[in-house]
């Protein structure tokens, strides 16, 4: 081939470069790489506000032509009146490809902090032991979060107050300097799923539309994987079970 096209290829390749550059810079979160940040105005139950910085990052198993889904999520926050400052992550879990939690609610009760948080999805939701109503829920216990069942949650919490679509309301989201209380209200009421209303307290029925309806995981003989009590399938609330009891009773590739 003549040299005297090298300039030209050269120079169109310089630019190829550089558009993709600018195309997968632009585009980093499609393809995994960063973080997104925001702070976010948290309504608290006795009517006072805390603003919040909240974070994820993208990655981990997609359809191709999909955007990853939520690797990580991060919410950092100061106890009030206290100079202690906290963060709750929901981690990428290895077994469901994605982050183990949706975030839905900070609340604080005399300086004790407490995450609500739906799993993602239905391997999550079968991970954390089908909860209905399908609530995972946290206590920070002076040094470390630990999971608590719902009759530990203290009845004055009842609103969901964290933007719960985060990743399809990025723009908005990064769009503004604090993302305010009323913002996150009105957000989070285009969302249909009964549980992302406010803080149930029953158990929901299956309907299609919550996490409730996601199916039981079966054997190769369609034999359900779920713990029985009395010769009868436990169809919801399997924690404290959960997980262990699955990789006990049926191994780690279930």
């Amino acid at each position: 081939m003549s040299d005297r096209h090298f300039p030209v290829r050269l120079s169109w390749t310089i630019s190829l470069v550089l558009t993709l550059g600018v195309s997968m810079n632009a585009d980093a979160g499609f393809f995994g790489f960063g973080d997104t940040s925001w702070k976010e105005e948290v309504l608290l139950h006795d009517g006072s506000r805390l603003v919040v910085k909240r974070s994820q990052s993208y990655g981990g198993r997609h359809e191709i032509g999909q955007s990853p889904p939520i690797k990580e999520q991060t919410i950092t926050f100061t106890v009030p009146n206290t100079s202690k400052t906290i963060e709750f992550k929901s981690e990428y879990g290895e077994d469901i490809g994605r982050t183990n939690f949706e975030l839905l609610a900070l609340h604080i009760l005399n300086g004790t902090p407490y995450i609500v948080t739906s799993p993602n999805l239905c391997l999550s939701y079968n991970k954390w032991g089908r909860p209905n109503p399908p609530y995972v829920f946290f206590m920070y216990d002076s040094k470390a979060w630990k999971r608590i069942a719902l009759e530990e949650l203290p009845t004055e919490f009842k609103e969901l107050n964290l933007v719960v679509n985060s990743k399809g309301e990025e723009k908005i989201l990064t769009a503004q300097s604090i993302v305010t209380a009323e913002l996150v209200k009105k957000l989070n009421g285009e969302l249909v799923q009964p549980e992302y209303k406010s803080i149930l307290r029953e158990p929901v029925n299956p309907n299609g539309v919550s996490q409730t309806s996601c199916p039981i995981p079966s054997t190769a003989a369609a034999k359900l994987i779920a713990p029985e009590i009395d010769g009868k399938t436990l169809y919801y609330n399997w924690w404290p079970l959960a997980s262990d009891w699955l990789k006990k009773t049926y191994g780690e590739n279930r």
